[in-house]
């Protein structure tokens, strides 16, 4: 750790390092996103009128969602659920009910030292630089690099965030402490899971280090950066050493895995049931196939309405959880969980004052009752898990049936 003497500069007793390259002076401060004195360190910093841009961990979502109260309230539920993007909304509001907890339990706000540096290069004309990657970027890279289990295990990480009201753990606190929230946010998983601390913590190391190359070729002289500690010693090396296009290293770092066009588990699964289906008609008879049909489609639509149903859906919500069922296996688009949620916004239209709502309600589990936004996406989730449950359950009893 550097120490300055002239504690104008915000640096003194703060862990910070000086990177000069290409003409341009780095100023890298190192914060803890749960301390006070960190929030003082930036705003000196800031003060001492030597930096003519100011640079943040933060991405354009989590810069908005720090600085603007309101920022849920533009949110487009039903484009959100046409495109798929029901999952990252949800684990953004997860992240955002952990941090609320932790603001609780420790009396400072997670991210106030990243909100002072943006609140305080807006004040003085500075410009400001978020250097860091997507958030949603960063857990679909982490996402597609695990196998089925471990995917299952983070997601119930996640859900563990959406729901619970435990009290904060020590080891948490202390790598909140070394300023990172989300590996904090993650727990176990950036620690303990390689490919996950790859992309939650060494990745955005190197993103943010191309990020920095880049705005130095912009015209800037004096950056300060605000990181958390934790990306203190990584961010140093890769912004001292890093060759190579920044533009480049940014593009290859965003660029997610691709998708195969051709839907595998889809088709396989519905020449499972077709097959099935059509084996007991030439085995039984048409009525022992037809018996098969109507039993398969019982199980997996009162599956998909009981989750409706757990998620207080409106009884439209839970008849089109029903009839979309027994059909999600064959297509993507008749999703149980996507058709009962369009439906539940369309019944019960949130109002403006529900998005205003969304981040204090979902901070707690009756909240995600209460709040019209927060109900559509349960439903969501709980039709889907409904319905996928049923699937197994219908095809482990087609199975018996045909054995």
């Amino acid at each position: 750790m550097n120490a300055l003497s002239d504690s104008r500069t915000g640096l003194d007793g703060q862990p910070y390092r000086i990177v000069e390259r290409d003409g341009v002076r780095y100023t890298l401060l190192g914060t803890a996103h749960v301390s006070r004195a960190s929030v003082v360190a930036v705003e000196t910093a800031i003060a001492s009128g030597r930096y003519d841009t100011i640079a943040v961990e933060l991405d354009a979502q989590r810069h908005r969602a720090l600085t603007d109260p309101d920022a849920l309230a533009g949110l487009d539920l039903f484009q959100i659920i046409r495109e798929g993007k029901t999952g990252l909304v949800a684990a953004n509001l997860a992240l955002a009910a952990y941090q609320r907890r932790l603001a609780e339990h420790l009396g400072v706000e997670p991210g106030a030292e990243l909100k002072a540096a943006a609140v305080g290069a807006a004040e003085r004309g500075l410009r400001l630089a978020l250097v860091d990657r997507d958030v949603g970027i960063t857990l679909r890279r982490a996402f597609s690099r695990l196998g089925w289990w471990r995917r299952a295990k983070l997601l119930a990480g996640l859900a563990a965030g959406l729901f619970a009201d435990h009290e904060v753990e020590a080891d948490e606190i202390e790598r909140l402490k070394q300023g990172d929230v989300l590996e904090a946010s993650f727990s176990e998983f950036a620690q303990g899971t390689p490919e996950v601390y790859e992309a939650v913590i060494a990745e955005r190391d190197r993103y943010m280090a191309a990020s920095l190359r880049q705005i130095g070729t912009e015209g800037c002289r004096e950056v300060l950066v605000v990181v958390g500690a934790g990306h203190l010693a990584g961010l140093t090396s890769h912004l001292a050493e890093d060759h190579g296009e920044p533009a480049a290293q940014l593009s290859e770092l965003e660029a997610l895995p691709p998708r195969s066009n051709f839907p595998w588990f889809t088709v396989l699964l519905a020449v499972f049931l077709l097959g099935g289906f059509a084996w007991g008609a030439w085995q039984g008879g048409l009525q022992f196939g037809g018996e098969l049909l109507l039993q398969w489609a019982l199980i997996t639509a009162v599956g998909g309405a009981l989750g409706c149903l757990a998620a207080g859906g409106h009884p439209l919500s839970i008849l089109a959880a029903f009839v979309a069922s027994p059909l999600t296996p064959l297509h993507p688009a008749l999703a149980s969980g996507t058709v009962s949620a369009l439906v539940e916004a369309w019944v019960r239209k949130p109002t403006y004052a529900d998005f205003l709502r969304l981040r204090e309600d979902t901070g707690h589990l009756s909240g995600w009752w209460r709040n019209r936004v927060a109900r559509v996406l349960l439903n969501f989730f709980l039709t889907s898990l409904g319905t996928g449950i049923a699937v197994w359950l219908a095809g482990a009893h087609l199975v018996g049936r045909l054995a």
